[in-house]
């Protein structure tokens, strides 16, 4: 590990590449702090302090903090990831889109074109809300956090955060193209580690107040390692369904009767259940927000029914495994279709060993992804409801674990993927030693 990093200045592609992702990750943080005009930053700070919890707060953790501040970047990239997974869904009831899909380099550049305009669109309407939504809000004492509200206030917030998004949306493009790794997934994992070292001194103050023991944080470290490692073994486990393909004589020269094997990985839906899954938990109290105290004394069940919604109640905790398991297997059986992969496989010639091409193959990877989607979202369950465990039972100042954690495990192990594959392109030792990479090379 130490060798790998020793080496990576001696690759000049490489080092460029490092240097260029971390100063257009810097631009996106300077941006974080541009404020958006005509809005009072300190009943803004304000309201968001009794927005924790909500989806404001849910939101705010995407964008690493820009729309608490309401910045120029205050939307994030969320609006772009919300157009690639509404276009990615739309592929299987669109048939242009569908063609689009199976046409290769030239099809994807269509559906990313796409997905631009469908990011700029959602970010017109997105900022509307806002702007109007911030109209109506109030801080301490009712102060205003609009200061001059009105059409002129709308349409530049508007066109501020509709711009934003799009900076965003080329930036992390340009990290793609010119850095290491997914430019969008790195914005999301700068924005969310940004909040660690707040985190740290949070808990060195409870430690020094006495109010968290050194036993205690030495356990929860404990904890936290340990859950690291499990998401590290889960994102990178596989059910790998063996294949066969058969012998073929082509003039004197005999090609393929190779064996191979289709991987299928436990955790195929990703990070989608758990953003789906606390999106629609988190927007009932996002509405509660804006419910006045007398209707609710006037009505105390709907208090109780919101109560019942926070986040640590056994209610919220018992439907957030249900969205999740249910968006697990809804979101698998949109992204990975077992019929053409049977056809595919049956077209090649492939076939499983002991399993009839066609029908009964699709049938076969069908019945192996639906027990192993269902690992994979017992997997995530349990990973999202530890944070809610952690903070109500041994007061954690911060949220640890859930789709957060997930992004930044999946991002950092993509990106040292990245690394690893210029290093070991250009005959240097990557990260992993050379027995490693030797035996990993004979498999």
């Amino acid at each position: 590990m130490v060798g790998g990093f020793q080496n990576i200045p001696k690759i000049p592609e490489l080092r460029k590449r490092l240097l260029t992702t971390f100063v257009l990750l810097a631009v996106y943080r300077i941006c974080v702090h541009i404020p958006t005009p005509g809005i009072d930053g300190k009943a803004l700070a304000a309201f968001f302090a009794r927005a924790k919890g909500t989806l404001l707060g849910f939101v705010d953790m995407f964008s690493g903090g820009a729309f608490e501040q309401m910045s120029i970047v205050a939307l994030g990239i969320m609006p772009y990831i919300s157009a690639s997974i509404i276009l990615q869904l739309m592929t299987v009831v669109v048939p242009y889109l569908e063609k689009l899909k199976k046409e290769g380099e030239a099809g994807r550049k269509k559906i990313t074109q796409y997905t631009r305009y469908g990011t700029v669109a959602l970010s017109i309407i997105q900022g509307i809300g806002i702007a109007v939504g911030l109209e109506r809000m109030a801080g301490p004492g009712g102060s205003p956090i609009v200061i001059d509200p009105g059409w002129a206030f709308r349409i530049i917030t508007v066109i501020t955060l509709t711009a934003g998004t799009a900076f965003l949306m080329w930036l992390g493009e340009q990290i793609t193209e010119r850095g290491i790794g997914n430019g969008i997934s790195l914005i999301i994992f700068a924005g969310i580690v940004c909040r660690m070292p707040a985190a740290v001194g949070q808990t060195v103050a409870l430690m020094q107040t006495g109010e968290m023991g050194p036993l205690t944080i030495l356990f929860l470290v404990a904890i936290m390692v340990l859950v690291i490692g499990c998401i590290i073994y889960i994102e990178r486990a596989q059910r790998r369904i063996p294949v066969q393909y058969p012998k073929r004589v082509v003039g004197r020269k005999v090609y393929g009767g190779q064996s191979t094997h289709l991987p299928l990985k436990i955790n195929t839906a990703g990070v989608i259940p758990p953003i789906f899954a606390s999106s629609i938990l988190m927007f009932p109290l996002t509405i509660a927000q804006f419910i006045p105290s007398e209707f609710l004394e006037a009505y105390p069940w709907v208090d109780g029914i919101i109560q019942s919604m926070n986040p640590g109640a056994v209610a919220y905790n018992a439907l957030y495994v249900l969205f999740i398991i249910f968006f697990a297997y809804f979101y698998t059986a949109v992204t990975f279709n077992p019929v053409d992969i049977a056809d595919n496989m049956k077209k090649q010639g492939g076939y499983i060993p002991g399993i009839r091409p066609g029908k009964k193959t699709s049938e076969y990877i069908d019945w192996v992804l639906t027990r192993v989607t269902c690992i994979g979202a017992i997997y995530l369950s349990a990973v999202c409801v530890l944070p809610t465990i952690l903070m109500s039972e041994f007061n954690i100042p911060f949220y640890f674990g859930g789709t957060a954690l997930l992004i930044v495990v999946g991002v950092a192990l993509d990106t040292i993927g990245q690394i690893e594959s210029h290093m070991l392109a250009r005959h240097y030792d990557g990260f992993l030693s050379r027995g490693q990479v030797g035996g990993r090379a004979r498999r």
